[in-house]
């Protein structure tokens, strides 16, 4: 793990109660998804105190707490106090024991008052008091809340939500068998676990084992007031009840208040042009709408002209978005003359998969038309000639299942041709690639849970051969799996087609697999990390999450592609629903270096973009100026951005 110095405050209470039951299945790998600024060493107790009946020690890296027999247990508090905060520890129940942290330890007139998150079953969040010994007095569940919606709980309604539960529930049809299996997150008695909880304002958030968030609201004195539940001040304090010991290590914290905009850095080989400040799109893409011979610019509702894109047309109506609450309309956008005059089209990807029609040069909005009307489409896309017919079509995950999209021979504005690729239970909403990667000439389709090779003949009724290889991962504070545009090319150049990939685009990671053949010719991937979170180490000390923004191109001219890949900042929305959401929203190029004496064959140096705008969806790499050198185009919530290549 990275060497990280944190500092401990805390003002909230997380109880886990243990039962006596084991589990058989393996741990979860540790993770960490923030910096901290304070690590405890766990050498000594000192810059802590005891109140209650129990006995505490630090021992080998770890604080160990014992409860004294009939005791009502007892507390180690920290000296310093938070108010919002983010916190992780690993730490374990023996014995019969239960422990808690305690956030926002506060003196009151009866003695003390705090928020407790009880883990044992399940994982409910509580308000507790406590007497001047510590022993708790009341304790009061707190309502739903959290999720991607907002910082600041609203009031509560009428019925309050009940808080969900840790284990990260499944998205697939239940016989359908996947190369990776969601992670158990359970609580495993007198085993290490692992708990992230993030207090901010007046909402609570519990990671344990790497699951699914468990919120809760603190409403205190008038809940109708808008600055309700957010005042609370005080130290953490680590509990220890019943029979046994419990044991704490790896204890970090952040001041979860602070937020750092670094000076603005860009690369020596990249220029930085930003053609709108404000949040209109996710998604970019280039091509000549006005036949002048220039490349232009289309980004959610507008089209930027070059060559200098400072002057912009709206094509649909442009509503500005509020980066904290809203999301825009655009994911992915595609262009393409699909009706054959002359003028390119737009097709965006969004909640809804709208053709846009150029209206040939007349002054005006441009006609939208559904072409997949009733389907519930997938967030991240591809457009690539699936059948080799000379004409794109549109790849995606939709209803379930893996498949392509023709347009209407006819009448491309009426809804298109779907072919299903695979079975049902295979869709993803994020992660999709194209590629030959037997070597047979034909194109075939990947996501997170492997790739489908394409038959010699396509139809509607045929699907894909299945080859099940995992792509993705799970865990790292993301629900689901999969990441954006998924990179197939010869990496290590050994004439066999590699997959570079993110592996989660709302959590940490991406790798590339390296294609190997055995004598048979079966084809089989090997995992090469190349950004982990923040407990592991990343190729060139590079970590950040929410990678949702890829591509690939050859960047520096060298005959060999190059990954391009940006970090969504905040991902949803202005909360720490995802992880790491307030770090840089950094772009980089990773320069693959082909090098036998490398682990497989290639290693990926990387180099920055720029660390003030990020990536949204996705990320168009097109040689705009017609010099030879690819240049890239990002729209994101800092705005809509290129990136000149010098190179």
């Amino acid at each position: 793990m990275k060497s990280i110095i944190l500092s401990i405050i805390f003002v909230s209470v997380s109880v886990f109660s243990v039962a006596q039951s084991g589990s058989n299945e393996m741990p979860i790998d540790p993770s960490l998804t923030f910096i901290p600024d304070y690590t405890v060493q766990g050498e000594s107790l000192e810059g802590w105190h005891v109140v209650g009946d129990a006995e505490w020690r630090a021992q080998d890296g770890e604080l160990i707490g014992t409860a004294n027999s009939g005791s009502g247990g007892g507390w180690l508090v920290y000296d310093s106090s938070y108010q919002d905060i983010g916190f992780h520890a690993m730490f374990k129940c023996t014995g019969g024991s239960e422990t808690g942290i305690l956030f926002r330890m506060e003196e009151t007139d009866e003695g003390m008052k705090g928020v407790l998150v009880s883990i044992q079953d399940e994982v409910i969040p509580y308000q507790v008091t406590l007497d001047a010994e510590g022993k708790e007095l009341t304790r009061e569940q707190l309502r739903g809340a959290g999720g991607i919606w907002y910082r600041l709980a609203p009031p509560p309604p009428e019925e309050a939500e009940a808080p969900r539960g840790n284990r990260i529930p499944p998205r697939r049809a239940p016989d359908v068998e996947l190369p990776i299996s969601i992670p158990n997150t359970e609580l495993r008695p007198g085993e290490w676990n692992q708990v992230e909880v993030f207090l901010d304002l007046n909402v609570i958030r519990t990671f344990l084992n790497d699951g699914s968030e468990i919120g809760g609201a603190i409403d205190e004195n008038d809940s109708t007031q808008a600055d309700a539940g957010i005042h609370g001040y005080g130290p953490i304090a680590l509990y220890v009840g019943g029979s046994g010991e419990v044991r704490y290590k790896d204890i970090m914290l952040k001041d979860a208040s602070v937020r750092v905009t670094p000076k603005e850095e860009s690369s020596p080989d990249f220029t930085v042009q930003c053609i709108n400040d404000m949040y209109y799109s996710w998604a970019a893409n280039a091509a000549d709408f006005n036949r002048d011979g220039i490349l232009d610019i289309v980004a959610g509702p507008y089209i930027y002209y070059g060559p200098d894109y400072t002057k912009h047309r709206e094509i649909f109506p442009a509503i500005a978005g509020g980066a904290s609450l809203e999301f825009p309309y655009n994911r992915v956008q595609d262009t393409y003359d699909f009706d054959n005059d002359g003028w390119p089209d737009v097709l965006s990807s969004a909640f809804a998969t709208t053709l846009y029609m150029n209206p040939k040069g007349e002054r005006r909005h441009w006609k939208s038309y559904n072409i997949l009307p009733g389907v519930s489409q997938s967030e991240i896309t591809d457009f690539v000639d699936i059948d080799q017919d000379g004409k794109p079509e549109l790849v995606y995950s939709g209803n379930g299942t893996v498949r392509y999209a023709k347009p209407n021979a006819d009448d491309p504005t009426q809804p298109w041709d779907e072919y299903n690729v695979s079975e049902q239970g295979y869709g993803l909403s994020h992660g999709i690639g194209t590629g030959d990667i037997n070597g047979d000439g034909r194109i075939d389709i990947l996501n997170a849970y492997g790739w489908w090779e394409q038959p010699a003949e396509l139809n509607h009724e045929t699907l894909w051969e299945y080859h099940p290889v995992a792509l993705g991962r799970y865990g790292h504070r993301a629900r689901g799996i999969g990441g954006t545009i998924m990179a197939v090319y010869d990496a290590n150049g050994d004439g066999l087609m590699d997959v570079v990939t993110n592996l989660n685009a709302h959590g940490f990671g991406f790798a590339w697999f390296e294609q190997r053949r055995d004598d048979q010719g079966e084809i089989s991937f090997v995992q090469h990390m190349l950004s982990d979170d923040y407990s592991e180490e990343s190729v060139g000390g590079i970590t950040f999450s929410q990678p949702h923004g890829a591509t690939f191109a050859d960047i520096d001219q060298d005959g060999v592609q190059d990954f391009i890949v940006g970090k969504r900042y905040f991902t949803h929305l202005d909360n720490y629903y995802d992880p790491d959401p307030y770090s840089p929203p950094v772009l980089y190029w990773y320069r693959t270096v082909r090098n036998p004496d490398a682990p497989g064959g290639a290693e990926f140096v990387p180099e920055l973009i720029h660390n003030r705008s990020g990536a949204g969806s996705e990320v168009d790499a097109v040689d705009l100026n017609n010099d030879g050198a690819v240049d890239i185009i990002t729209s994101t919530n800092r705005g809509t951005f290129i990136y000149w290549n010098k190179k």
